[in-house]
């Protein structure tokens, strides 16, 4: 393994879970009781692009194309944009068409803290 890979591979793992945690980060830091509705609908769309993500990981996973053999040095790079693919898929589907996911718990949100 030289150091390329080794590089790639430790900038993959950095990176597999930047989604979840800025999506952790945005809920956790604030309070939605007295949030405008644009932040509100923000954050929903923001869940509803994660799941959208986590669905077409595990719908990948079932696909034998892209089973690909761990000896090959670069299947950490290929990883890697293959995660930001589906990162931008996902986010680029919420803001474009969505599932209305997103809608339905901003609606839910609004009745709960009033707004």
């Amino acid at each position: 393994m030289d150091i390329s890979s080794i590089s790639a591979y430790t900038d993959y793992m950095k990176t597999q879970n930047t989604s979840a945690d800025k999506l952790s980060e945005t809920l956790d830091k604030t309070d939605y009781s007295k949030a405008q509705d644009e932040e509100l609908l923000d954050a929903c769309k923001q869940f509803e692009s994660y799941l959208l993500e986590q669905v077409f990981k595990e719908m990948e996973k079932t696909v034998d194309c892209f089973k690909e053999e761990d000896s090959d040095p670069n299947s950490t790079l290929v990883d890697y944009f293959k995660d930001n693919t589906l990162q931008e898929l996902a986010s680029d589907s919420t803001e474009k068409q969505g599932l209305g996911i997103a809608q339905m718990l901003y609606e839910q949100m609004k009745r709960n803290y009033n707004l």
